[in-house]
């Protein structure tokens, strides 16, 4: 090499810890926006199986947020971004809206888990109505009050599904906090151009593949993306698309909501509202909600239906997460010196 050249430096590797992970969903997202995860928490031990199975890479531990040590884990010293999809039934209305005072709510938590870490950047997701309620008032101010000790400003705003390629009417709350000078390098992402698939063109293949002859009929008339994805929070009870109002949703787009299925229709299956719902509409089945979800058919669930449609259901869409990622990362590139 001559000495006008200049030796090439290999790129920065931007890194992310994962908490409450669950599925994977925001993680992936990060990944695919070019993060290195480089450790992933979660209280439930099938999400942790299904996160070690399918990026055995990743430093997963299984615990309660509320309780583990970050000092006893080296991986957990320290990380770009901290992320975090807080558990979505302490500020849903199913789920009482107990906010901190849920024992399943890991804000404190996850707050001290910054303070320790101290990322260039925090993330927060969870449903819109934590940052639109006057109710959760008293955590948002928690959440300004712990950034602005660590020197951060915040910000954060609602995310629609279908603007990023996902198949579904569901929208996220994300709240992000950076030092100013990184933060003037963030903008939100845009959304996609492309139209967004609908429900039938998603899930055609799949309800085709067991020899369903009415499968290209039903996918014709599911011309809009799917309602929303829920049920199946801990502690509500079996896999269901939600309560009564969802279930007749998905009726109308001949989806029977009342249970998760275990197979996709099979040639003898004939789509009849007019007979008992569970007997005439089509049943979802796990790997149908993730594609809903926007994960590839390649992303194994570990658990029996009830415990992975829980894990799929309370997830971040991976797409969603992906450009958000994107976005953080080009803040944290504009504003890193150069090597």
């Amino acid at each position: 090499m001559s000495g006008r050249e200049e030796k090439r430096m290999p790129p920065r590797r931007f890194t992310a810890i994962e908490l409450c992970a669950g599925v994977g969903g925001q993680a992936l997202g990060l990944e695919q926006a070019g993060f290195d995860i480089v450790a992933a928490v979660d209280i439930d031990q099938d999400s942790c199986t299904t996160l070690s199975r399918n990026r055995p890479g990743w430093y997963t531990v299984h615990g309660d947020l509320n309780e583990i040590e970050p000092v006893t884990h080296a991986p957990m010293d320290h990380a770009d971004v901290l992320s975090c999809g807080l558990p979505r039934s302490p500020y849903s209305i199913a789920g009482k809206q107990l906010a901190t005072g849920d024992r399943r709510d890991t804000l404190r938590a996850t707050l001290d888990m910054a303070s320790y870490i101290r990322p260039r950047v925090l993330l927060l997701e969870n449903i819109p109505t934590f940052l639109r309620a006057p109710k959760f008032e008293p955590e948002r101010r928690a959440v300004g009050e712990a950034v602005e000790d660590l020197g951060y400003e915040l910000v954060s705003t609602v995310l629609t599904a279908t603007e990023f390629g996902v198949p579904q009417h569901r929208q996220h709350g994300f709240m992000v906090a950076m030092r100013a000078e990184d933060l003037a390098h963030f903008e939100w992402p845009t959304p996609d151009p492309a139209p967004c698939p609908t429900l039938g063109e998603t899930l055609h293949e799949s309800m085709a593949s067991a020899g369903w002859p009415e499968a290209a009929e039903w996918a014709a008339r599911a011309t809009e993306p799917a309602p929303l994805i829920m049920g199946g929070a801990t502690g509500r009870g079996g896999a269901d698309l939600g309560a009564t109002r969802a279930k007749a949703i998905w009726a109308r787009w001949g989806v029977y909501g009342g249970s998760i299925g275990d197979s996709v229709p099979g040639p003898d299956f004939r789509l009849n509202p007019e007979i008992k719902p569970s007997q005439g509409l089509a049943k979802l089945t796990v790997a149908q909600v993730a594609l809903l979800q926007g994960f590839s058919n390649d992303w194994e669930i570990h658990g029996l239906k009830t415990s992975a449609y829980r894990q799929i259901s309370q997830t971040t869409p991976p797409p969603i997460a992906a450009a958000l990622g994107r976005q953080i990362m080009a803040a944290l590139l504009r504003s890193t010196p150069a090597c």
